[in-house]
Formats: C-alpha cells, sequence, structure tokens
C-alpha cells in the first residue's frame, strides 16, 4: 500500500510533464506564450490630448490632431480630457504609453507568398527587450555581424551594374557571416534594393542559408497599417502592398523577414525610428560574439548609398560611436560627396569644395540648402574623412578585383586595427572576426600579412575555434602559417575537449551511451553527481569496437577507467606478458599518441563524417595508407549500426573516398619500389591499433584495395612461398611426385632467381672492370662455382635439404595435395556406397572413418587457430560467414548422423542413404578447388549470387504453383484424405507441367478411368475424379483447360523468362566486380593453406597431434608466421614512412593535376573567364561617359581656380590704388573667401584643434556651432559665425543669453570652438592643469621603462596621474584620492627634481571661445629601490586595478595626447641612459 501511494505522485508527475512537453510542442500553446510576453514586455504609444491642427485639418478635410491622427483614431477619453486644458500640444507630454496591438506574423500576397514577423513598439522600448525578442521569442541565431544599410529613401536610382555588385556582395557578406542586415523596412529607395537583393538570393538558394533582413521602420508612414492590427495578435495578418492613395506613406518591403515598427503616437512623421534603432544597434554590438567566453563583441558596419542630410547625421554619429563605414561611390549624391574628398589633405576640404561637389551631384535640389547647411556640412564631412580608419570607400572602378563583400570586411578589421592593444591583441581580434565569419580570403590579405608576426602557441585557440567551428579552410591557413600540430595536440585536455565538442553525429551518440553505461557500472560511493565528461578512454573503447577487437587500444586507459573500459579479453589480448607487460605497453601507447597528432584530428575528424577536416588531417598523418583504410572500416561500421539511411549512405560516401585514397597512394608506392610497397602491406602499425593495412583492407571489406596488382602480387608470392611465381603448374605437380627434379633446375625457386640476378650483377660489373683493367681472378673464381641447384658448393647439403622443405610448404603444393587427397577421399567414399558398404565395416569403410576424423580435426584447427588475436567469437564469425566451412560442417554432421544410422541394424537402410546424400553435399564442396582458377573462380561467384536469385524467385514461383495446385485439386478430386496425394496434386504436378508433363485428368479426351482409383482404395494411383453415369467426369473441362492455359502463361512464360532476366542481370552486374571479389577472397584460401599442416588428410592427423602436444601438453607458445605480420625496427620504421609520405605528396600532386585538367573543371573555369569578361565589358560601358565627365569636372575646377586667381591678382593691384578701394571693399563683402583667407590658409602649417571643436559638447545637451577647419582662426573672417552660448550656472546674464564684458578679453589662443562662455571649465582664460609622468626601470638592467597610469572607469581609458591646478607650482588635490596622502606629500617634494616635459596649450574637448586648458606636464623617475616607489606598490596592490604600473610602449592605452607626452618621456631616458 505504501509503495502504490509513493508512486501514485510520480507517476501523476510524469503525467504532467508529458502532457506539457506536448502542448509546448503545439502551434497554438506557442502563440499563446508568445501573445503574453508581448502583452507583458512592448508596448505603443498613443495621443491622450486631442488638440486641433487648423493647417493639417484645412489641408486633409478632416479633423485632425496635432499629432497627426485624426479626431476619429483617438479614444473618448483623449477627446475629452480636461487634464491638460489650456497646455499647448507636446509630443513628450501628451503621448501615452498602452498596450501593443499589432504583431505576429505578416503575410505579403502576390506570387511566392512570403511571410515575415511584426511588431509595433513604443519609442521608448528598451533596446535589451528588442534584443531578447529578436533572440528568444523569434528564435533568430546571434549574429556575427550586423549591417546597417542606409542612404537615400526616395527618388533614388542604383546603376545597373552597381547594382549587381552590391546585390551580389551585401547577400554574400551576411551568407557566409551570419550577419543580421538592418533598413528601415519600407519598399522604397535603398531598403527596396536590399530587398531585392534578399529576393534574388532566396530565389537561388535552399531555405537552410536564408537571410535576415530585420526593417526598423515608423509605424506612423506605413500605407496600410490597419491590416497589422489585432489585440491578439494576428497569425498571420494578410498585408497588401498598395500604393494607390498612399500619399506620404509607404508600404513595408514584402522581401524583409522581421519588422520593428516604432510608435512614437505621431502620424506621417518621418525619422521616428533612428533613435531606437541607433541604441538597439550599440546594444547589439555590446553583445558577446560567438560565445560569453569571447571578448570580441559583434561588430557592426554601417553601408552608405545615396543619401542627404538625414544620412549624413547618421554617417556622422556612426563614425563617433567608433563603427566603421562603407560608401559605395557612384550610388549618387552624399556618398559620391563623401567618395570624392576621402582622399584629399583636410585643408583642402573647403566650403567652397562643398558647395561646388553638392551643385554636381544634388542639382536643383542644392538650391533648397542655406550657407548655414553647407557649414555644418563641411564640418560634418571633415570630421568623417578625418577619422580615415572608420571610413570605406568602394570604388568600382579600383575595386574590379574586390566586391563589396570584401570592402565591408576589410573596413571592420581596418578599424579593428586602429584600436590600440598592446601585443598581438589587435590580431588576434581581427583574426577572431574573420573565423566567425568564415572568410579565409580576408585572413589571407589582411590579417596573416609580413607585418604580424606569429608563434605556434598563439594560434593554437584559432585552430580550436575554427575545428570546433567546423571550418576547413580556416584550418588549412592556420596549418600553412606556422601553428604546429604536433604542439597543439601534445596536451591530452586539448583532443578531449574537442571530442566533448564534438557535434551531434552517430558518433556522439554511441560516446554519450558509453559514458553513460560507465556511470552506471560506477558504485554509489565513487559517485560524484555531476555529470561526466567524455574521455579519452571512452573514445578509446569505441575506435576499438568500430576498428575490431583484433586491435590495440589506440589510447592508453586512464588508471581511473581501466577497470571500467576494459574486459578480461581486451586484456589478454593486450597485455599477454602480464602486469608488467601491459605497464609497457600503456607507456608505449602514451609516447605514440603524443607523437602523431595527424592520427587524433584525423580520428575526430572521421568519426563525424566530415569530409574537408579529415581531408586536411589525413594529409598531416604520418601513416597515410593505413589511416586511409582505418577510416574506411570505421565509417563502414558506423554505417552499418546507425538507423539513419541518409547519414550511413554518406558515410559509405566518404569510406569510398578514403579507400582511392588508399588505392592511390599504394599504386605509387608499388609503382616505384615493389618491396617497399609489400613491407608497407604487412608492417605493423603502431598508430593504429598494432595491425597492418592488408588486415585493416581485409577487415574494412575493401575489395578494390585487396584487388590492386601490388597486393596480388605479395599474394601470389605467399601462395608461391619459396617457389618462382613464374612457374608453369604442371611442373609443380610433376615435381610434387618426382621430387629430385627440383634439384635439376627443372623447377625454379625465388633463390634462384635472386641468385641469377647477383650473377648477372657481377657479370655487368666483370665486363665493367675488365675494361677498366681491373683483376679480381680468385673472387669471380669462387663466385663461379655452384653446386646443381645453383647454391655455392659449401652450402650445397643445406641448400638441398630447405628445397625439399620448401616446395612441401608451399602453400600451392598444399593445395594440390589436398586436391588430391579430397578425389582419393570421394573415390573411396564412392567405392564403400556401392560395392562395399557391409553389415559389418570393412577395412575401406574403417579408413574412410579414419580419414573423416582427420577432416574434422583439421576444421576444428580452423576454428580455434587465431594469429591475428581475433577472438574465439569473432573467429567464429569468421568461420561460419564463409560458404565452404558450412558445407564443410553440414557434411561432417551427415556423415555423423549416417555413421550412427548405419551401425544399428534396423536403420542400416536409412544411414546409407543419408551417407549418399552426404556424398552429394562433398561432391558440392569440390567446386572449392576452382576458387583458385583465374578463369573459374570468377564463375563460381556468378553461381553463388544465381543461387540467391533463384531463391527469391522459388519463392515467387510458389505462390503459382500452390494457387493452381489447389484450384485444381479441389475441382478435380472430391475429399482427397491421403497426404502424400494431396502433396502430389497440389505441389509436384503443377511444378511438372512447368517441364511440359501435362495431366491426363483434366480433358474429357484423354480421361482414363482404368488410371484411377474410385474411391482411393488403391495407394498406388490417384483418386478418381466425381463421374457420371457414363463413367464420364462432372467437372467443366472449359474451366480447367482455361486454368491450365492461364498457368502456363504466368509460370512458363513469364516468371521464366523473368528468372532469365534476373540471371542475365546478375550476371552483367557481377562480371565486372568477380575479378574483385575473386581476388577478394583469394586472401582467405592463401591465408588458410599457408596455415595449414604440410601433410594432407588422413596423414594430417600426425599434424594434429603434433600441435597437440606442443600446445597444450608442453604448452609452448603457437609458432607466428611473419609473412601477413611484420614488426619493423625503429630505424627501419621511420624511412619507410618517411618514403610513404613523399608517394603521398606525390599522389595528391598528381590528383589535384588530373582534377584541374577534368572536364568539370575546364567548363568551370571558361565559365567565370566569360562572366568576368562580360562585367568588365558592362564597367567599361558604364564608366566611358563617367571618364569624359571627369575629365569636364577637372577642367571646370582647372577655370575657377584660374579664375580666383586672377581675381586675387586684380584685388591686389586695386589695393595698390590702380583702382577705387570701395570696390575692392564691396568684392571682399561679397564672400567669405577672401584673397587673405586662401592666403593665409596656403601660408597656415600650425595645428588646428580637433577635440575643442566637436560638435557635442560634453556632458550637456548642447551643441557647437560647426566651424570647417578654414574657419578656425581668429584672423580668418567667418561673418556668419554664431557660437553656442554656453549658460554658466553662476551667471544670470549668461542664462539669459547676453554676453558679459570679460568675454572679450579672453580668447581661445587654438581659435574658434564653436561655443563661447566658460564652458565646463572653472573660469575664463586659461584653466592650469598639471600632469604626472611617473616612471621608473622595471629591472636592474634598464631596459624596460614602467609609468603609473591611473584606470579612468568613467571612460574606461587609463590616464596619466593630474588634475588641475590654480597656480604652476601647486600638486593637483585629486592626486590625494588617487595616490593616497603619504605618497602625495613624497612627491610634492619631488616635483622640484622632476624634468618638464611640456607646457601650453590642450586640445581639450572642454575648451570654449573663452577658456580653455593649459598643461603642465612634468617627468619624476623614481628609484625602483626607493621607499617612494615601494609605498606606491602598496597603493597599487590595494587600489584593485585603479592604479597600476604599465611598460612604455607605443601601443599604451591612453589618449593620443597622453601617448604623444609618454613617447616623449621615453626619448628623454633613452639619451640619458
Amino acid at each position: 500500500m505504501r509503495d502504490s501511494e509513493l508512486d501514485s505522485p510520480m507517476i501523476h508527475a510524469l503525467a504532467i510533464s508529458a502532457t506539457y512537453k506536448h502542448l509546448t510542442l503545439s502551434p497554438s500553446f506557442q502563440r499563446y506564450t508568445f501573445s503574453s510576453w508581448i502583452k507583458e514586455n512592448i508596448c505603443k504609444k498613443e495621443c491622450c490630448f486631442y488638440q486641433k491642427d487648423l493647417s493639417l485639418s484645412l489641408s486633409k478635410r478632416e479633423e485632425v490632431c496635432k499629432c497627426g491622427y485624426s479626431k476619429t483614431d483617438h479614444a473618448d477619453e483623449a477627446i475629452t480630457s480636461q487634464d491638460f486644458a489650456g497646455e499647448a500640444w507636446d509630443r513628450h507630454r501628451h503621448v501615452r504609453e498602452v498596450q501593443t496591438d499589432a504583431f505576429g506574423d505578416i503575410s505579403f500576397g502576390g506570387l511566392g507568398q512570403k511571410t515575415g514577423k511584426y511588431v509595433r513598439v513604443s519609442a521608448d522600448t528598451s533596446p535589451e527587450v528588442l534584443y531578447r525578442l529578436l533572440t528568444q521569442q523569434w528564435e533568430l541565431s546571434p549574429p556575427n555581424l550586423l549591417i546597417s544599410v542606409t542612404g537615400g529613401a526616395k527618388n533614388f536610382y542604383l546603376k545597373a551594374h552597381l547594382k549587381t555588385v552590391f546585390n551580389r556582395g551585401l547577400i554574400k557578406v551576411a551568407q557566409t557571416t551570419g550577419a543580421w542586415i538592418i533598413t528601415g523596412g519600407t519598399n522604397t529607395g535603398v531598403m527596396k534594393y536590399v530587398g531585392q537583393a534578399v529576393k534574388d538570393h532566396a530565389l537561388s538558394s535552399s531555405i537552410r542559408s536564408k537571410i535576415v533582413a530585420i526593417g526598423v521602420g515608423t509605424w506612423g508612414v506605413i500605407h496600410n497599417r490597419e491590416a497589422l492590427v489585432h489585440k491578439d495578435g494576428s497569425f498571420p495578418a494578410h498585408y497588401l502592398m498598395d500604393s494607390k492613395d498612399q500619399g506620404q506613406l509607404s508600404c513595408l518591403d514584402n522581401n524583409h523577414t522581421h519588422f520593428l515598427l516604432v510608435d512614437d503616437g505621431t502620424h506621417e512623421h518621418y525619422g521616428v525610428e533612428i533613435e531606437l534603432r541607433t541604441l538597439l544597434e550599440k546594444c547589439i554590438c555590446r553583445k558577446h560574439l560567438g560565445n560569453k567566453e569571447s571578448d570580441v563583441t559583434i561588430p557592426v558596419v554601417c553601408v552608405v548609398l545615396d543619401g542627404g542630410p538625414g544620412t549624413l547625421n547618421t554617417i556622422y554619429n556612426a563614425v563617433l560611436n567608433g563603427t566603421p563605414c562603407v560608401i559605395l561611390e557612384g550610388s549618387g549624391r552624399l556618398a559620391d560627396v563623401i567618395a570624392n574628398v576621402s582622399a584629399l589633405p583636410i585643408r583642402q576640404v573647403t566650403m567652397a569644395l562643398i558647395r561646388q561637389l553638392m551643385e554636381r551631384y544634388f542639382g536643383q535640389e542644392c538650391k533648397s540648402f542655406i550657407e548655414l547647411s553647407i557649414i555644418e556640412w563641411t564640418k560634418k564631412i571633415q570630421d568623417i574623412i578625418r577619422m580615415s580608419h572608420l571610413l570605406t570607400i568602394f570604388r568600382l572602378s579600383e575595386s574590379s578585383h574586390m566586391d563589396v563583400d570584401v570592402a565591408i570586411l576589410q573596413a571592420l578589421l581596418k578599424a579593428s586595427k586602429s584600436v590600440e592593444s598592446p601585443g598581438n591583441e589587435s590580431w588576434k581580434r581581427q583574426l577572431e572576426l574573420a573565423i566567425a565569419w568564415n572568410r579565409v580570403d580576408i585572413a589571407e590579405t589582411e590579417i596573416f600579412t609580413e607585418e604580424s608576426q606569429w608563434k605556434s602557441s598563439d594560434l593554437h585557440w584559432a585552430m580550436f575555434s575554427a575545428l570546433v567551428g567546423n571550418k576547413p579552410e580556416f584550418v588549412r591557413l592556420l596549418l600553412e602559417n606556422g601553428v604546429s600540430l604536433r604542439d597543439f595536440m601534445q596536451d591530452e585536455e586539448t583532443l578531449r575537449e574537442l571530442y566533448n565538442q564534438l557535434p551531434s553525429c552517430f558518433f556522439q551518440r554511441k560516446l554519450a551511451k558509453r559514458v553513460r553505461s560507465g556511470q552506471g557500472s560506477r558504485s554509489t560511493s565513487t559517485a560524484t553527481g555531476k555529470d561526466q565528461k567524455i574521455t579519452l578512454t571512452h573514445v578509446s573503447d569505441e575506435l576499438r569496437h568500430l576498428l575490431g577487437k583484433f586491435t590495440c587500444h589506440i589510447y592508453p586507459p586512464s588508471t581511473e577507467m581501466n577497470h571500467l573500459s576494459m574486459s578480461v579479453e581486451d586484456t589478454s589480448m593486450s597485455c599477454e606478458g602480464g602486469q608488467a607487460s601491459c605497464q609497457v605497453l600503456l607507456k608505449e601507447r602514451s609516447t605514440e599518441a603524443q607523437r602523431d597528432a595527424g592520427r587524433d584530428m584525423f580520428l575526430w575528424a572521421v568519426v563525424q563524417n566530415n569530409k574537408e577536416l579529415a581531408e586536411i588531417a589525413w594529409e598531416q598523418c604520418t601513416d597515410c595508407m593505413s589511416a586511409a583504410l582505418a577510416a574506411s572500416k570505421i565509417l563502414k561500421k558506423m554505417a552499418n549500426e546507425t538507423s539513419d539511411s541518409d547519414e550511413a549512405q554518406d558515410m559509405l560516401k566518404l569510406a569510398t573516398h578514403y579507400e582511392k585514397h588508399a588505392i592511390g597512394v599504394f599504386s605509387k608506392c608499388h609503382n616505384t619500389d615493389e618491396e617497399r610497397a609489400k613491407r608497407l602491406l604487412v608492417r605493423v602499425s603502431p598508430f593504429w591499433g598494432k595491425t597492418t593495412c592488408l588486415r585493416l583492407a581485409l577487415e574494412a571489406d575493401d575489395k578494390s584495395f585487396v584487388a590492386l596488382s601490388g597486393a596480388q602480387a605479395f599474394l601470389t608470392q605467399i601462395w608461391c612461398s619459396e617457389l618462382s611465381v613464374d612457374n608453369p603448374v604442371w611442373r609443380v605437380l610433376i615435381c610434387m611426385v618426382v621430387f629430385p627434379l627440383i634439384y635439376t633446375g627443372f623447377l625454379v625457386f625465388r633463390q634462384d632467381e635472386l641468385y641469377q640476378k647477383e650473377a648477372q650483377k657481377n657479370k655487368d660489373m666483370k665486363m665493367v672492370e675488365t675494361a677498366a683493367g681491373s683483376r679480381k681472378k680468385s673472387i669471380n673464381s669462387k663466385d663461379r662455382t655452384v653446386c646443381c641447384c645453383s647454391c655455392p658448393c659449401s652450402q650445397c647439403c643445406s641448400c638441398c635439404c630447405s628445397r625439399l622443405v620448401s616446395l612441401y610448404r608451399s602453400p600451392q603444393v598444399k593445395f594440390y595435395l589436398n586436391i588430391a587427397s579430397y578425389f582419393a577421399f570421394l573415390f573411396l567414399f564412392a567405392v564403400v556406397l556401392m560395392i562395399d558398404f557391409q553389415p559389418t565395416p570393412s577395412a575401406a569403410e574403417l579408413l574412410l572413418y579414419v580419414w573423416l576424423l582427420s577432416l574434422v580435426c583439421e576444421e576444428f584447427r580452423q576454428l580455434f587457430y587465431d594469429p591475428d588475436g581475433f577472438g574465439f567469437s569473432k573467429k567464429a564469425q569468421i568461420y561460419i560467414s564463409d560458404v565452404w566451412n558450412i558445407l564443410d560442417v553440414l557434411s561432417i554432421i551427415l556423415f555423423i548422423l549416417g555413421l550412427t544410422l548405419r551401425l544399428k541394424t534396423e536403420l542400416f537402410y536409412v544411414g546409407k542413404v543419408i551417407l549418399c546424400i552426404d556424398f552429394v553435399v562433398f561432391c558440392l564442396r569440390l567446386m572449392a578447388i576452382f576458387m583458385v582458377s583465374r578463369i573459374l573462380g570468377p564463375k563460381i561467384i556468378i553461381v553463388r549470387r544465381m543461387m540467391m536469385d533463384m531463391f527469391f524467385f522459388m519463392f515467387m514461383l510458389s505462390i503459382w504453383v500452390v494457387a493452381y495446385g489447389v484450384a485444381k485439386q479441389g475441382i478435380l478430386i472430391h475429399n482427397e484424405n491421403r497426404l502424400d496425394w494431396i502433396i502430389r496434386g497440389v505441389v509436384y504436378e503443377p511444378y511438372l507441367i512447368i517441364f511440359g508433363t501435362f495431366p491426363k485428368n483434366i480433358d474429357y479426351a484423354e480421361f482414363d478411368v482404368n488410371s484411377c482409383s474410385m474411391n482411393a482404395t488403391d495407394p498406388l494411383k490417384p483418386k478418381c475424379p466425381v463421374l457420371n453415369g457414363d463413367q464420364t467426369p462432372v467437372f467443366p473441362q472449359w474451366i480447367t483447360i482455361i486454368m491450365l492455359c492461364i498457368y502456363l502463361l504466368f509460370a512458363n512464360i513469364l516468371l521464366l523468362n523473368l528468372l532469365i532476366a534476373i540471371f542475365n542481370f546478375t550476371f552483367q552486374e557481377v562480371q565486372d566486380n568477380t575479378d574483385r571479389i575473386w581476388k577478394f577472397q583469394r586472401y582467405q584460401l592463401i591465408k588458410e593453406y599457408h596455415s595449414r599442416p604440410v601433410f594432407p588428410p588422413p596423414l594430417i592427423i600426425f599434424s594434429h597431434l603434433y600441435l597437440f602436444i606442443r600446445r597444450i601438453v608442453l604448452r609452448r607458445p603457437p609458432i607466428k608466421h611473419k609473412e601477413f605480420k611484420r614488426e619493423l625496427s625503429q630505424t627501419e620504421e621511420e624511412v619507410l614512412l618517411s618514403w610513404e609520405a613523399l608517394m603521398k605528396d606525390r599522389y595528391l600532386q598528381s590528383a589535384k593535376q588530373e582534377q584541374n585538367q577534368s572536364m568539370e573543371r575546364c567548363i568551370h573555369d571558361t565559365s567565370q573567364k566569360v562572366t568576368t569578361i562580360s562585367e568588365r565589358l558592362e564597367r567599361e560601358e558604364e564608366t566611358s561617359s563617367a571618364a569624359m565627365l571627369n575629365r569636364l569636372a577637372r577642367l571646370e575646377k582647372q577655370v575657377t581656380q584660374s579664375a580666383k586667381a586672377l581675381q586675387w591678382i586684380m584685388d591686389s593691384l586695386k589695393s595698390q590704388g590702380f583702382s577705387p578701394k570701395e570696390t575692392q571693399s564691396q568684392t571682399s563683402a561679397e564672400t567669405d573667401e577672401s584673397p587673405d583667407s586662401f592666403r593665409s590658409l596656403s601660408e597656415r602649417e600650425e595645428y588646428f584643434h580637433e577635440n575643442a571643436r566637436q560638435l557635442y559638447y560634453p556632458n550637456s545637451k548642447l551643441t557647437r556651432f560647426p566651424v570647417p577647419e578654414e574657419k578656425v582662426p581668429w584672423e580668418v573672417s567667418f561673418k556668419s559665425y554664431m557660437p553656442t552660448i554656453y549658460p554658466s550656472e553662476d551667471s544670470v546674464d549668461d542664462a539669459a543669453g547676453s554676453e558679459p564684458e570679460p568675454l572679450h578679453l579672453n580668447r581661445n589662443p587654438g581659435g574658434r570652438t564653436g561655443i563661447s562662455g566658460r564652458g565646463a571649465l572653472k573660469h575664463l582664460g586659461p584653466n592650469l592643469s598639471l600632469d604626472l609622468v611617473l616612471t621608473r626601470w622595471k629591472d636592474s638592467d634598464r631596459s624596460v621603462l614602467e609609468y603609473l597610469s591611473v584606470r579612468d572607469k568613467s571612460r574606461g581609458i587609463s590616464t596619466l596621474p593630474g588634475g588641475p591646478v590654480d597656480s604652476a607650482g601647486q600638486l593637483p588635490e585629486t592626486l590625494k584620492t588617487s595616490l593616497g596622502e603619504k605618497v602625495y606629500e613624497a612627491i610634492k617634494g619631488k616635483v622640484p627634481e622632476g624634468t618638464k616635459v611640456f607646457e601650453g596649450y590642450v586640445d581639450d574637448c572642454r575648451n570654449t571661445d573663452n577658456a580653455w586648458v593649459e598643461s603642465t606636464v612634468i617627468n619624476i623617475h623614481l628609484d625602483r629601490t626607493s621607499k617612494v616607489v615601494v609605498d606606491i606598490n602598496d597603493m597599487v596592490a590595494r587600489s584593485q586595478g585603479f592604479l597600476e604600473w604599465q611598460v612604455v610602449t607605443s601601443k599604451a592605452q591612453l589618449g593620443s595626447y597622453q601617448r604623444d607626452l609618454l613617447r616623449q618621456v621615453a626619448a628623454l631616458h633613452n639619451k640619458k641612459s
């Protein structure tokens, strides 16, 4: 009862969990949760105070509020509300946030039925909420790049070729990098072009690579937005793109995927979304790239086409925020203006030049710009091009080799380079971006240059990221640029982490299952409670399972997991020599694993079925041929075990690929050196489980590899053993009977061939020596003395004995002896069955029994003989898989059964019948002798395949036979109860009909009543059909005859011809592969007779007795043959592997050449050339007219400059009295660009302050009056100059806007700043400050200089200690807080000893026209052992990073001004040292 009570809540909980899981998968539940989230987090804005706008009401002929919406669109409380009575309508006060009512899915009509997602959001929505909406609710993957496209919104036309380049580049960069594209989202201007690019990509690619295009638009300007409104969301909302009667509104673009429609409560007001879009982009660019562990944030880039004043503000704000901008030259208007001046020095970008360019590119629109607009544009454009590291101009004429995608990514990397970082941090940041984008072309051209110096250890993180991220091109690039795979894989933790981050695949699931089973086998006391990670022990166990138990572990089992991963069988195989040898083996494996990093990476790639990474790793493998064959075995094993047919097909395809690699390498090896190639086949590979290439190929069922001429030549050599492979078969057969012929040279041995080669070599040497006059007669005469068997006489006796032994130990001779023995056995068996089969066994029959006993012993020897270490289960599996062994077992079982029955008198005849049937089985076994024949062997394979086809055919035939037989029997015979005659009538007679034997009882004409029995009383006759009174059959003969005709039609004609067709198809299919299959199966035959005892049955029984005594009684180890498995010394191993690596390189080179010369490659190259030529022709057509316009523009510019020079000459002459002065003054007053201005600008070379002219004054909402570079000096006339007045808190007049008297007495020595008053400084005039550069030597060698820095947390940068002072001789009071009272007093005493580095005006962003900063910089060098340094070190230790000693470098993390000061200090100390 208690157990049932406990189980009930558990069952209830499981039921609830299952129900919840089912609900979460349903679309309705997902919509409900999404709607709930939207209602909780997203709001819209609506007007809460209706105030009639008379101008809008008259134009629209209806009552309209100042918010832009009509009166009917307002709520009743907004119209009747008295809360704001008497107030003027204000957007910030009279608009409120309420729950949004427009969200869900949007469906666009027309072809394709495109869908997207949308939501109406308040302009004050938190960007974090929007980011969660995009990534969590809409389930977008976080981007690796954010592309913000801006530019012309209306009346925008893009040239055809530039449009093609832009579309292709934008989509390519978005697709390859996983970027988000953000636009305005409407079907106008630049946004429309972006939508068309997304559309073209969607039509030419799969859904798998969908581009994310997010439209951030203004809700109040969307046409037909009423269709999007529904309080509970629309799934979907059907949106109509109808431009009819849209007026000033715009339709949404149907090619964007997501829409954020920003609402500020107004109608027909453009630009509402700009602020929220900027905040969203800032929010996204603060997110970490890829994963939280990365220090790199998501980069953002601004792409500009065309554009007007709003676009200029966007670009300006972007560069101020550090966002790189890419401007497409030729797209029109603003983009072309900036492109024309981007390469000019700042001082040449004048107001006149900007006016001239605006007139050229804006046309009639330029007339609407006032003088103040020109000044503002000039200032902003100067500031933009000043930050050249953030500005990239894409010029189609200069970028014929580069697309827009490359320009975008190069712009980001250029901006990243400008960030001051110590060491290689900047390069690391760029490389991390390139890897995240998967753009190896960018990394090659921009990162891995001669300027960057990389160590292998510096790139290990990049290698790991490229491997885990499946970026094979980056893996290859890193290997080419200094990454040592050996160093990278040296730490086992790296490899272990790679396996723990395997992507979802079959091997990963197998590992997870093995880990779980390992955890389940642990005792409760050792459980940690945490999920155990994958270890190399788990990997090694799984790899050994895939490769086979005959291999050793790839990785050494850890001491902790040894009891879990190694079974008794595995331990006995790998550590036969006891515990000590096992430890030695583990050490050897550990060493090998560290040495062959290529194998580790190759295995990691192969098990996840990753062809690209595996290909790179295979090129790095030490033992490449074994690696390819092992990969084939692993992949085929996994394909056999997986249930996913597609995954299995990919695995088999990759397995075939690596089999081809092994074939290619071995063919190169065999063509170069046959003996070395043969050694590679049987060499024990320490990297691949102590197995051989040949064994791996056999286990992987790589028939094509085994069928290679080199492998077959090796097998033929083993087949012939010491005999020459050129001996005819008849000579071998004769020598088997008359063995003395082997001493006459009748049979050639391999040793004879070696002696003949040596003799030929000596003969050639003799000819050379004779020609050279040398005399070595004694040696030659000694070599010439040989015995009858071509051996030296001194070795004649041993040579003759070895020849006799070699003859009968040859597998070829063993095979022929066993064939002869088998024929004798069959002859004896036939004689006994036909002539001498007596109740009491005769001598011949007893000999037959002994003979069979020897055959039984041989079968047991074959079953238990295991030189490869397969284990009994694997060996039994291999034994049973051979059809000839099955026949052997069947024949032996039948013989034993027949023998048992014949010994019993009452079952004597039955026993003989079974033995006769057994004789048939023994005769069928005789077909195995044909397997050795090159002609008949493949035919046996065809016969076996046809037998399988015939089995399935007989199943189909039996259906027709039984169907006709039952019907016929039921019609003709009534109630037949004799089983034998039923079977005869149902099966036997219909089967005979196929071969032409027709029954006589189905036709009246041939029916004979005497041939049957009326009541089935005669057991030898069939039962008669039902008869009439006249003794004629009752059945209708027309039915039986029609049934017979139909049966013959299908059985004889259709099915038999089908059988012939099946046989023909099988023959055609197998015929091409029979030779390959025969060669593969030939190995088993050769190996069987290689290990077979010399004596044939029945004499083989003595060999069995010898083996039994040796193994069981004397317990001696088995004799190991080195023909199939040979261990090499370390020196031989290294030489052979080096030669194999050379052959692999040659193979890869030849394969690459073949690929380049293939028809597909030629067609592809030709297509690319044609495309390039066509694009170049199109570009030349477009640029020819542009070139003419540029020439005219340059001519116009030269004319203008000449006119100005002439005007200046005339004015100079007039000023000297050649004309009235009033004319001069009148001319000068017409424009600000006076001759004095030009002259002064050309002569001035001093630096103009920049920070003091930033448009946005710090820590305020004030904006400076724009001051272009040419108008900075006070001496230059600037009549339009109207500086912004900074209101001071302690001056009423300042707040009122009047200019007090002291302002005229204080003028900024650096020039105009665009703002007047005191600003954020303490007082008018100079504001003094003091900065200290506290330095020390880092060590006693005085090789490294350090300085003390203070971390400014508000700005996130480091600064020099200092602050404002009232007089030049004081220290800043702020140093007491940062350095402490004690250090402050100590430093104060050392100020007089310091060196003054700088004193004067500082370009500070707080400067105004009437207040500025003047700084004094003093360097105080401290002794590293002094008490002051000790006190400073204590403060540094307690400051938690606020104070820090940093090395003086050119990339110090300081402002540009302070970094210049630091450079001067370093130069000062270099002189002293």
